[in-house]
């Protein structure tokens, strides 16, 4: 099993056919995702990659019936795109533009909640589910194997980095998930964290956070209090200087809060391991899963 997309999942591209769109639905096709619509307005009829292109969302649900939908538009129309999906019915929906202004995304997000819709991101990496050889988003899906690791990240490259490490250790993954760096975002820690409880085949939760805000605090009491699972967890930007903004728009420690420490702290209160450096995630997880 997995969480949120499997072998079934149904994916329409917005934006399919930008340089971005386009790159990475070539790749997904390529790890075996099932592509089944794109979506660029005025190019409706054109085909890229072999999948069929719409004028609108409507059009593509109408034809296509996607159950997945991801957004490859730029930030001054993506909060737009996303409300087109949850409109048109998409259950499950991963936007990977960064940069759209908070102010846009935060009725969005609200529109996707009343909805009933899972919004992943915004600027995230998406998520993949290797025993399905289902990709949606841009993670590289050659450094992922099949197993019984979940993961959720809300770094991109830090996700690739402890991936690698999991798959060089023998560890492979049930599902992993970038939830996105923004302040405001629509999937976050504990609700992933849920489902990997609740899932059968993953065995262990791997968490990787960073500086600013208050998710894996919350995170943290949440496993204490709700999870029986073995986590691990890394966090980043412990040297990170206050005030300044490290890398995601939302990675700010502010007003003392939202500190690398204080998060290592309520993971450590929680019963969680956490690793010193991303490479050391793969040698606790074994620890804990092979004793």
């Amino acid at each position: 099993m997995s969480i949120l997309i499997d072998f079934g999942t149904r994916i329409m591209v917005q934006g399919i056919t930008g340089r971005q769109g386009s790159f990475h639905t070539n790749l997904m096709l390529e790890y075996g995702a099932k592509v089944v619509s794109g979506v660029v307005p005025g190019r409706g009829g054109q085909v890229e990659h072999g999948v069929p292109v719409f004028h609108t969302v409507a059009e593509a649900v109408a034809e296509t019936e996607p159950t997945c939908g991801i957004v490859f538009v730029p930030a001054f129309a993506a909060a737009d795109a996303v409300a087109e999906q949850v409109d048109a019915g998409i259950d499950l929906i991963v936007c990977i533009t960064e940069g759209i202004p908070v102010l846009d995304i935060i009725p969005i997000y609200s529109r996707a909640r009343s909805a009933g819709v899972r919004l992943i991101g915004p600027n995230c990496p998406g998520l993949i589910t290797p025993g399905d050889a289902v990709k949606v988003g841009i993670m590289p899906g050659q450094i992922h194997v099949p197993g019984p690791v979940g993961l959720v990240s809300r770094s991109g490259t830090l996700t690739y980095e402890v991936v690698q490490a999991l798959t060089d250790e023998g560890l492979g993954q049930s599902t992993c998930v970038g939830i996105g760096g923004d302040p405001v975002i629509g999937t976050n820690f504990i609700d992933c964290v849920r489902m990997f409880e609740d899932d059968p085949a993953t065995e262990g939760i791997v968490v990787i956070g960073e500086i600013g805000g208050s998710d894996e605090e919350e995170c943290a009491n949440f496993i204490d209090r709700e999870v029986g699972k073995p986590v691990v967890a890394f966090v980043a930007g412990r040297a990170a200087p206050p005030e300044k903004r490290m890398g995601h728009a939302g990675a700010i420690v502010s007003g003392g809060s939202g500190t690398a420490q204080a998060k290592i702290d309520a993971f450590r209160a929680a019963g969680v391991s956490v690793a010193e450096f991303p490479a050391d995630v793969a040698r606790l997880m074994n620890e804990q899963l092979r004793g």
